[in-house]
């Protein structure tokens, strides 16, 4: 008897003798990640039928310069981008486009070396990176958009006529990767103009692409502008979040369209859910000595929880309390990083202070408070071990129970100060939040809801509204 367990990576030959060995009907490629999506066009080559959408699909939106011009054709705006083929081209881009931007490869899982660039040298190292990844595809570099509202659309079609889907927003502007978002659905913050606008864009691809089966677009919203990220003809990691909120089985309704069969049951609408639900990632940063804590367009999360709630603030608490966040009882450490994050912090210190939490604050952040009426004391960088209070001494005698530590940039080259500050609340395992949007919903949900008389209430109570 082998005492060894052997686990091979999925590829064509062992699918291949996989599909030999069983003969069936057909495969799905739409409900396992990336890796099926990447062998739909070689397996249909070989001759395997593709249950679903077909693998030209798959490829045309996988392959940026297809589905960019799948994009154009239909009128849809998307992010500027280019396809990486010299130095000199990603420097004429970025000239006119400006930092930061995105760099991609294609036909990765996504998030796969992909990292936001706010300089030169930067720049030139995550491009290199990103050619390694995927050296059989190009490298593309895209416009990134700065206070963007990112927004997940998920969906189940057939031939190209959607059945049901469920739009989500992200807590976090654009820039953090899905997987490691604060998630809301239904949506609490969009304009219906922008749900129609979104459902329009998605009815087009669905049809163009004749998509049957489950599929996922990411946009992103700001003033009023909708743009495309990326459109994946594959169940994505919300599928099964949004089909709990809204109590449908969408998976089960995509495998009845692809093999052949109309779903039993008909699915609600996600505008006339009672409720709301909250998706939050927990993340191991504490058993990864030495690593910055903090969130990019690379997936960082371990894990997620979702919790349903009457409103969005009981649903994020819920969530942050699942996933390893306390609420803080006594003082918090602040450094707001730039002046956008500054200011969307402002009500949020402004009612801490109200309610007797006392707040210390990095140079610039405190007295960027004090010029808002806001009390805070003003306390030194970890470098300055001599100048009291030091904010390093504040966490290693835990006199801070929640540190909020926005980055100043989205480069790599953040100051040492800042790091330090990251680190050491991992290492001392105190709360720390690093999204000024984050930071304030979390606030807010902590000082709206007690969360001592939250009702515990099963899951079939929660959906049916039985509250």
């Amino acid at each position: 008897m082998c005492d060894k367990l052997y686990f091979d990576e999925l590829t064509f030959e062992r699918v291949m003798d996989i599909i030999e060995f069983e003969r069936p009907l057909g495969v799905m490629v739409s409900v396992g990640g990336q890796i099926p999506n990447n062998l739909s066009g070689r397996l249909s080559k070989a001759g395997v039928r593709i249950l679903g959408t077909s693998s030209a699909s798959i490829d045309m939106a996988e392959d940026r310069k297809k589905f960019s011009g799948l994009l154009d054709s239909l009128g849809i705006d998307q992010p500027e981008w280019q396809e990486l083929t010299t130095m000199e081209q990603v420097q004429a881009f970025v000239h006119r486009v400006g930092y930061p931007v995105l760099i991609r490869p294609s036909y990765v899982l996504s998030g796969s070396a992909m990292n936001v660039v706010s300089n030169v040298d930067d720049l030139v190292e995550f491009l290199t990176l990103a050619a390694e990844v995927s050296k059989e595809y190009p490298v593309v570099i895209t416009e990134f958009i700065e206070g963007a509202k990112e927004i997940e659309y998920d969906a189940v079609a057939d031939n190209g006529r959607i059945f049901v889907d469920a739009i989500s927003e992200h807590i976090e502007f654009a820039g953090v990767h899905s997987g490691d978002a604060t998630l809301v659905f239904p949506p609490q913050r969009l304009y219906l103009e922008t749900i129609r606008r979104i459902r329009r864009i998605a009815t087009a691809l669905a049809g163009e692409m004749k998509i049957t089966g489950p599929f996922n677009i990411q946009f992103l919203a700001k003033n009023n502008q909708i743009k495309v990220i990326e459109c994946n003809l594959r169940a994505s990691r919300s599928f099964p979040f949004v089909s709990k909120v809204m109590n449908y089985d969408m998976i089960a309704a995509a495998v009845d369209f692809m093999i052949g069969v109309k779903p039993a049951v008909t699915p609600p609408s996600m505008l006339d859910i009672a409720h709301v639900g909250v998706k939050a990632s927990q993340f191991s940063f504490g058993r990864l000595t030495l690593a910055d804590p903090v969130l990019g367009v690379e997936m960082a999360s371990t894990g997620e929880v979702g919790c349903i709630g009457q409103n969005v603030n009981e649903a994020l608490l819920k969530a942050m309390l699942s996933v390893g966040y306390r609420i803080p009882q006594k003082a918090i450490l602040i450094s707001s990083g730039p002046l956008r994050a500054k200011l969307s912090l402002i009500d949020p210190m402004a009612r801490l202070a109200k309610r007797g939490f006392t707040i210390y604050a990095t140079k610039g952040t405190a007295t960027f408070l004090r010029d808002h009426a806001i009390d805070a004391i003003t306390v030194s960088w970890p470098d300055e071990a001599d100048v009291h209070p030091n904010s390093l001494n504040l966490i290693r005698t835990r006199q801070v129970d929640m540190v909020i530590n926005i980055p100043k940039n989205l480069s790599r080259s953040e100051l040492d100060n800042d790091y330090t500050i990251r680190r050491a609340t991992i290492d001392h395992n105190i709360p720390l939040i690093t999204n000024a949007r984050l930071a304030s919903a979390f606030i807010d949900a902590f000082l709206n809801i007690d969360v001592n008389l939250i009702d515990v209430k099963s899951y079939s109570e929660m959906v049916t509204g039985k509250w």
